[in-house]
């Protein structure tokens, strides 16, 4: 599934190509990928739309629109968002597609069918997509030791488990939180009550820090990003421990393992980050 890297790459590319365009045409495949207003009301009510600007927020990516309405995307696990020239041969999965003024084509597929849209009107409270359940941004100014502290000091749940809880940090799956638990040389399986002071200070830091890299690692143009069909870019080749098992640490050498931990598997090395 995206993470909050992936999906602010996505922003990132997509939003410039869209920005300030009228939405002239939309063709929903799969009903079921619109939550929310339904599917014919959905077309309808955004043919002749015009694109404000784009936001994210966690995993959620938002199209806000010059009327206030927003569109509200989640990605699932492996939903897609391309802008193509019309003439582009559509992917195999493709649910929805939206003709712009420009002639372009805004297009999401998900060979799984998991993703799901929200269109949220003008003024209407959203109590139908989980987008106000999310905790802090990790990369806001809101995010800090004393707020993961409070949220999460007291908790016997292994630490690992507690940074994927979208409640509480917005946008950390399974992929960073083995990144930033090895950068902070923090067993996953490590009671969050059991952490020190020092250890909540380094993960504070840490969190947002290795979220902004793996931003940068994963930049691509949008000309790349159509030709590789938006997925080369997710396997940043600059993992140290996602997706390494029994290959060597790359601080020590040690022979990275994997366990369970909350039904996923975590990736670490049992000699930089040591259970006890």
């Amino acid at each position: 599934m995206p993470e909050l890297p992936e999906v602010e790459t996505i922003k990132r590319v997509i939003e410039p190509q869209i920005r300030n365009l009228t939405m002239e045409q939309i063709t929903v495949n799969r009903p079921e990928i619109i939550a929310h207003l339904g599917a014919d009301e959905f077309c309808q009510r955004l043919t002749g739309q015009v694109i404000d600007h784009m936001e994210r927020k966690g995993k959620y990516l938002i199209i806000v629109l010059k009327s206030n309405d927003r569109i509200l995307l989640h990605l699932r696990m492996t939903g897609c968002l391309l802008v193509t020239p019309p003439d582009c041969p559509a992917e195999k999965h493709t649910h929805l597609v939206v003709r712009m003024s420009n002639d372009c084509e805004l297009r999401f597929s998900d060979t799984r069918r998991f993703g799901r849209f929200w269109l949220i009107t003008s003024g209407e409270e959203d109590t139908y997509s989980s987008i106000k359940k999310l905790g802090v941004e990790p990369l806001s100014a809101d995010f800090s030791m004393e707020y993961l502290y409070d949220k999460l000091g007291m908790r016997k749940k292994a630490i690992k488990e507690c940074l994927m809880e979208q409640t509480i940090i917005a946008g950390i799956g399974n992929i960073y939180s083995d990144e930033i638990l090895f950068t902070a040389r923090i067993h996953p399986a490590r009671p969050a009550n059991s952490l020190t002071c020092e250890e909540w200070g380094s993960l504070a830091g840490l969190i947002p820090q290795c979220l902004s890299f793996f931003i940068q690692a994963n930049e691509i143009s949008a000309e790349e990003y159509l030709r590789t069909k938006g997925q080369e870019y997710r396997n940043t080749p600059f993992l140290q421990v996602y997706g390494h098992e029994g290959e060597p640490c790359p601080s020590c050498g040690t022979l990275l393992r994997s366990m369970v931990i909350g039904g996923r598997s975590s990736t670490f090395c049992p000699c930089c980050q040591n259970e006890i």
